[in-house]
């Protein structure tokens, strides 16, 4: 098991940045792919962007593909979720998690993780 816990979160106005960040505890970090996932209220849980533990690949949803950029540091178990050009529509709690399945289209469902945080709320305010 991996134990995550996500950071910087908060209240932002439409066109800004925040950089949410994932620390991660756990023997099996630097060889999961990782992903984050959103919930906004009443809607389901839906995949934003995933990376593998190499860094070689990485993935987006279409809504934040251009905005958002997954990045990972497995020399301090952290992983980083960049938002610039946020919308009033990706507010959310966003949720980091980890995976141990090949890399491919299947990480866009969150079936395939095995370990979540708590998540942070972003809110985007028009």
């Amino acid at each position: 098991q991996v134990q995550l816990v996500e950071s910087g979160g908060g209240l932002v106005q439409a066109g800004g940045s925040l950089r949410l960040s994932c620390a991660a505890s756990g023997r099996t970090f630097s060889t999961d792919a990782m992903g984050w996932f959103r919930q906004a209220p009443g809607k389901e849980r839906e995949f934003v962007a995933a990376i593998s533990w190499s860094s070689s690949n990485t993935g987006y949803a279409t809504s934040v593909k251009g905005r958002f950029t997954i990045s990972r540091d497995n020399a301090s178990n952290t992983v980083y979720l960049q938002m610039n050009g946020l919308k009033p529509e990706d507010t959310a709690v966003y949720y980091c998690t980890a995976s141990r399945g090949p890399w491919g289209i299947r990480l866009v469902s969150a079936n395939e993780y095995h370990s979540w945080g708590q998540g942070t709320q972003v809110t985007v305010s028009s």
